[in-house]
């Protein structure tokens, strides 16, 4: 199948291009900004004739920014081929599905679409996709594109486009407005940031890290949120809400506080579960500090969350924000924030991969009655083992000869690693020839 992406140059584009490359389909990207080289690097193909890829597409997907999106779709559906369909991925979904329906022919299939998740997840797998479909517009393409998302381990929620807005009204657009606030209250009150984490709670500590998630990304985008027709509403009830209780702590109206937050909670539902799942998110971040500091003295790798660099070394030093590698008498201090502590598996998986390894070969008899994989098996089990094979055997006089030979981390005292496996082989019985 053919999927055309409008807008595929974009990084949500992208994101698509490649999920649909992997599962076997034609991709084609087109972009305001001609970006062939985007096209190029990953593979796929940039189409220089929009036109004529519009007639020749089986699906036609919108990625642009949500105020270009119903010009684009007045400009995209009326080209399209009769039994293909067009679907759009913003997170505004009542005025794009009257584009589409307004402005796509009566054989062309429609499909409102809502990823609830951006670029910078690597899987769509564990993530929700709203779908806003329109009873008799998407007959044929709703089950092929919700099998393919569910089948790769997404959650499909659907709804009307204008129960889509009401909710996201909330979900997206009460959350970053508060989100965003809270920045600019930071700005406004000329607030140290940084310097407050010296002073945090893990509650504040992970509140900040959203506050500032929501930041770094692109404003024109949270603003387009923002312009839900449904958001406004919500707008005003945060605020007024907001001038309630400042009021009530004003007056040092401790009771009317109080009360207003067991309503709150009341209304709020099941605070137990919201409590038991903040826990475990803040025993997480605690485990991962206590990890580190139990790796004090030992060899550790980092991965660097934003360069994706592993960082190899002993740890030296430990500090709530911080962590300290040395490495060959180099000393490097990394923000815990930016770095992840890659497990034991990982990091074998990342020796082998980017350290030059050495091989040594290792002879022993062993009983007639073991077996020489088993043997190599626990071999391979050993520390700093990258690997282990069977080169030789042969028998002699009841015993069976087996040269093994060890492929072993280049970074470690080879000949000490050697000695190590030979302590273990005569341990269960071998004799070294």
């Amino acid at each position: 199948m053919r999927i055309l992406i409008i807008g595929g140059t974009g990084e949500t584009g992208r994101w698509f291009a490649r999920f649909y490359k992997k599962h076997g389909f034609e991709v084609m990207l087109w972009g305001i900004n001609r970006r062939k080289d985007i096209a190029a690097q990953m593979g796929v193909q940039f189409a220089d004739d929009l036109d004529s890829e519009i007639r020749t597409s089986d699906i036609v997907m919108i990625s642009v920014p949500i105020n270009d999106t119903e010009n684009t779709i007045r400009e995209i559906a009326p080209k399209m081929p009769a039994g293909s369909l067009l679907m759009d991925i913003t997170s505004i979904k009542t005025t794009p599905v009257k584009a589409m329906l307004r402005y796509a022919p009566s054989d062309v299939e429609i499909l409102g679409t809502h990823p609830m998740f951006g670029p910078s997840i690597p899987d769509i797998r564990g993530q929700t996709v709203i779908f806003t479909p329109v009873e008799g517009r998407c007959k044929k393409w709703l089950s092929i594109i919700r099998s393919l998302y569910e089948d790769n381990g997404a959650h499909i929620e659907i709804m009307s486009p204008e129960q889509h807005d009401k909710m996201m009204a909330v979900v997206q657009g009460l959350t970053h407005f508060a989100y965003i606030s809270i920045g600019s209250v930071f700005r406004e009150l000329e607030f140290d940031v940084a310097s407050s984490r010296r002073f945090m709670s893990p509650m504040y500590d992970i509140m900040l890290d959203l506050v500032g998630r929501i930041l770094a990304q692109n404003p024109y985008l949270y603003a387009m949120i923002q312009m839900n027709p449904e958001v406004s509403k919500v707008h005003l009830a945060y605020i007024e809400q907001c001038n309630h209780m400042a009021a009530l702590v004003r007056n040092k109206d401790i009771e009317g506080f109080v009360n207003t937050m067991k309503k709150a909670a009341a209304h709020f539902g099941d605070t137990e579960s919201a409590l038991r799942r903040s826990e475990k998110l803040i025993s997480n971040k605690i485990a991962e500090h206590e990890e580190l500091v139990r790796s004090i003295g030992s060899e550790r790798a980092l991965r660097h969350i934003y360069s994706g660099v592993v960082h190899l070394g002993s740890i030296k030093k430990v500090t709530p924000r911080t962590v300290v590698l040395e490495r060959n008498g180099k000393i490097k201090e990394f923000l815990i924030e930016n770095v992840r502590l890659l497990n034991e598996k990982e990091l074998g998986v990342w020796k082998t991969a980017n350290l030059k390894n050495m091989t040594r070969d290792v002879s022993v008899f062993i009983p007639a009655s073991s077996d020489p994989e088993v043997i190599k098996n626990v071999i391979s089990g050993s520390k700093n083992v990258v690997s282990t094979e069977i080169i030789d055997i042969y028998d002699k006089q009841n015993m069976k000869s087996v040269t093994y030979r060890l492929t072993i981390f280049r970074d470690n005292d080879v000949t000490s690693v050697q000695k190590d496996v030979e302590v273990l082989l005569k341990g269960i019985g071998c004799t070294i020839r």
